[in-house]
């Protein structure tokens, strides 16, 4: 029988603390495997970089993980990485599997009944031909609106460390999200990036009309899931899961979080 403490560890990258939102859920599903969390803070926001640069990047610090950590599989719970990164990370390490994060909207178009459906995402995602294709393949049918928020990663990432966002500006990050259209209104907004799920409860309580907001998590990790082997022994090893942070300096608030999570910071 093959005991936890044997299994290799999955791991879990972003490129700040929002993957912990997919990190939370591929636990449920996986409490047999330890887990190593990256967050590339140095680089964050990930909007701001040109992309190849980004991408060379992301190639890079991969060449040093899976050196490192040696995982079974790779969750990329960022859409700006992998919608960029991914099939070059495929391609460069192709003993590798890697699960990605990309937009929602194949499962929104399914759902809407408006027929309205907006994607709030960063600039990156919403620019990327990725998801005009995601968007022409499986939501050709709807009217989709591509929200790309320059300030909103920032913005989720200050709220989950518990400082103070006013209304207002929070309101006008999420407003162009609701169309009003031939007596139809948006019913679906697809969370395209993984900091915003932590703030879905401020998005219900300051948006115009009820809406579903569409986190992608749970699905991440039925897919991660699928192509993990099971094992035996679901008992999780006594060994704590570990958060790596590029910067090699997180502040207190983040350590605080990543304590919260059952993450030790190496």
């Amino acid at each position: 029988m093959t005991t936890a403490s044997e299994l290799k560890p999955v791991l879990v990258f972003d490129s700040g603390i929002g993957g912990l939102t997919v990190l939370r859920e591929v636990r449920v599903l996986m409490p047999e495997r330890r887990f190593v969390y990256i967050a590339d803070d140095a680089a964050f926001p990930y909007g701001s970089w040109e992309e190849e640069a980004l991408k060379a990047r992301i190639l890079s610090l991969f060449d040093e993980l899976l050196q490192a950590h040696r995982p079974e599989v790779c969750v990329i719970a960022c859409n700006t990485a992998f919608t960029l990164a991914g099939a070059a990370l495929r391609e460069k390490f192709p003993q590798m599997t890697f699960v990605g994060t990309v937009p929602a909207i194949k499962p929104a178009a399914e759902r809407t009944r408006s027929g309205l459906v907006s994607v709030l995402a960063t600039p990156g995602t919403v620019k990327r031909a990725y998801t005009r294709d995601l968007i022409q393949s499986f939501a050709s049918q709807c009217h989709v609106r591509l929200v790309g928020s320059e300030n909103l990663a920032r913005m989720a990432e200050a709220y989950i460390r518990g400082e103070a966002l006013s209304d207002d500006s929070v309101r006008d990050e999420i407003l162009p999200c609701f169309v009003e259209k031939d007596g139809s209104k948006t019913d679906i907004v697809v969370l395209a990036c993984t900091h915003y799920p932590f703030m879905a409860n401020l998005f219900r309580r300051l948006a115009p009309w009820p809406v579903d907001w569409l986190d992608p998590a749970e699905a991440i990790a039925r897919q991660a899931r699928r192509l993990v082997p099971a094992a035996d022994d679901t008992d999780h090893p006594d060994a704590p899961d570990v958060a790596l942070l590029t910067s090699g300096a997180p502040d207190f608030p983040t350590r605080r979080l990543m304590q919260g999570f059952g993450l030790s910071i190496r």
